[in-house]
């Protein structure tokens, strides 16, 4: 049986208890939000890792994207990458390569990553039919499902599927004119097979035969947008929301067929329309998990996009988001760096953690309250340990040490909290 089927019955599975308990919640409530779809716990029953809650009331989680591509390709350099994403606190890790030996790729990250792995089918599927038929367009329909089943047969615990990409909303994109039409990379491959060949999205048409797939694996379906938005201009326009009714559609289907579901979403949103975007896709897909590429709040942050990210993944979860995808330094220019991907998930982190002391989460304020009393007390050792990255904040600490060890070298002799501390001290 698959988690919603168990969960349907009433019966509490140990991986529930487990969630709930690292949640502060309920199993029967867990098991009971499961089983509506409003919350999941991706784990593949061939991948044994530490399962983890996405969805109400639980803390926002974020995942880091890795991957090699035909100008990088080093399964050594991806496998450090993994190690220090999960290092400084990834929930997930989602495999993205388009170049190389991506299946030796992924089966190394499905035997070493102790978090949920993800990838996208389409990409592997896109390469194989470029390279063997000399198109993706020759891509066949049993091509794709045939690398879904052996994505869900290794273990991977979460696919995105861009299932709401219909002729629809490709003809409502015509009609619409956008500043940049598709940057989804799978949606585009779709997009191309769908014109050349004149046919419907299969991942739209044989959905049933992909929630067949879901089932047997007990894998989790992440309903990919492949119209979201990729510059503000085009945001939460018809275009976007042609989609995110389609993915509503699909949303009730796989969660009656026993399929756990997460809704993705945009993209390029500005600040003051991410919130909109967050309540309706709770509205149109009925509380699913909603998992956020950033978004990014504006275009013109190249070299720092992991900043404007962070800034609208703050928004959104606080808004009710539930899982973040991070973007590095490096989105929109190359690959990123491992010391990319250490950026990219502790701003990543920042925000969700942002994001969780807004929605009220139970016990997101301890550490934070744990930080102040360490700097009312000169306990550098204390901050050191608290923050999200101890070996830079010791490094900087250490680049212009203080002349008295208690304070920092930027205030010195001046320090506030000490002088305070003395005066009210005097004062009794």
């Amino acid at each position: 049986m698959t988690r919603i089927e168990y969960a349907k019955k009433g019966i509490i599975t140990d991986e529930v208890r487990q969630v709930a308990l690292s949640e502060g919640l309920s199993p029967e409530q867990l098991s009971e939000d499961i089983s509506s779809g409003v919350s999941v716990i991706p784990v593949n029953k061939n991948h044994k890792i530490t399962p983890i809650g996405i969805g109400r009331g639980m803390r926002t989680k974020i995942n880091a994207n890795i991957g090699t591509s035909k100008d990088k390709i080093s399964i050594e350099s991806e496998t450090e990458k993994l190690e220090v994403l999960v290092k400084y606190g990834a929930d997930a890790v989602m495999d993205l390569s388009t170049g190389g030996p991506i299946k030796d790729l992924r089966n190394m990250m499905l035997r070493k990553s102790p978090i949920a792995v993800g990838t996208v089918p389409i990409y592997e599927a896109a390469v194989r039919a470029a390279g063997q038929k000399g198109s993706i367009s020759k891509m066949t329909e049993d091509d794709l499902f045939s690398v879904i089943e052996e994505h869900a047969a290794a273990g991977v615990d979460f696919i995105t599927v861009h299932s709401g990409l219909t002729m629809k909303a490709v003809e409502r994109l015509k009609k619409e004119g956008r500043i940049l039409d598709i940057v989804s990379r799978g949606g585009s491959f779709l997009l191309e097979w769908m014109i050349y060949n004149e046919k419907d999205n299969p991942l739209y048409e044989q959905f049933d035969r992909l929630l067949e797939i879901a089932v047997k694996h007990d894998m989790t379906l992440s309903l990919g947008d492949g119209m979201r938005p990729g510059c503000l201009a085009d945001a939460t326009d018809r275009t976007q929301i042609e989609e995110l009714l389609t993915l509503g559609e699909l949303r009730d289907m796989a969660v009656e067929k026993n399929v756990q579901v997460i809704i993705e979403g945009p993209g390029h949103v500005p600040l003051n329309q991410v919130e909109l975007n967050v309540k309706l896709e709770k509205e149109i897909c009925k509380g699913a998990p909603f998992y956020v590429l950033g978004p990014l709040v504006t275009d013109i942050g190249m070299g720092y996009d992991h900043i404007t990210a962070a800034i609208g993944g703050a928004v959104a979860g606080a808004a009710g988001a539930d899982f973040l995808c991070y973007v590095t330094p490096s989105e929109h220019i190359r690959l990123p760096t491992i010391e990319d991907v250490r950026e990219g998930v502790i701003v990543s982190k920042l925000a969700a953690h942002a994001a969780d002391i807004a929605k009220g989460i139970k016990g997101a304020l301890n550490a934070d309250i744990q930080m102040a009393r360490c700097r009312k007390a000169l306990d550098w050792n204390g901050q050191i340990a608290l923050s999200l990255n101890p070996d830079k904040v010791r490094e900087w600490r250490a680049e212009i040490p203080p002349a008295e060890s208690d304070v920092c070298s930027m205030c010195g002799e001046f320090c506030a909290i000490r002088t305070v501390e003395k005066a009210l001290k005097k004062d009794k």
